[in-house]
């Protein structure tokens, strides 16, 4: 059997549901209902308020296997909800995601891609170390804002 061909593109409002979806599998932390904060329509409508044009999903038979966000500041860039399906990990999505807006973000002019991956998760680490990503000497401080800001 001959895979299908994968496509890397730009978020469609069409495939909220997909990646919805996708993300529900792929985050547990979004199942979490202690954790509020973390809601996928969400995170989806304040990325398209924000460089919606940095809001790629891989595309394989029609159907969404993957998403990576990124995003540039104009100092450094960040790559946030990469995700791929379960059933289609390990065939080299996650890594072309990766390249992908490791691209458009260096059309941008940005110089250095940051990320985050939570200790725990030692696999995720191993993934981002193969693709060359290292260990900053940093410490990562974060504050949550009890507020939703309206763009309108």
């Amino acid at each position: 059997m001959i895979d299908a061909p994968l496509s890397i593109r730009a978020f469609d409002a069409a495939d909220t549901d997909a990646v919805i979806a996708l993300w529900l599998e792929a985050f547990p932390e979004y199942r979490d209902p202690d954790r509020p904060q973390r809601n996928p329509h969400l995170s989806i409508v304040n990325k398209l308020g924000t460089q919606p044009e940095l809001f790629f999903v891989a595309v394989k038979d029609a159907f969404v296997v993957g998403t990576v966000m990124a995003g540039y500041d104009g100092h450094r860039g960040w790559l946030y909800s990469l995700a791929v399906l379960a059933a289609e990990r390990r065939q080299g999505i996650g890594t072309r995601l990766v390249q992908h807006a490791e691209a458009a973000l260096a059309a941008r002019g940005c110089p250095k891609v940051n990320l985050q991956v939570l200790s725990a998760k030692a696999d995720v680490r191993g993934f981002y170390e193969a693709l060359g990503y290292r260990m900053d000497d940093v410490v990562s401080l974060g504050k949550r804002l009890d507020f939703v800001c309206d763009a309108g």
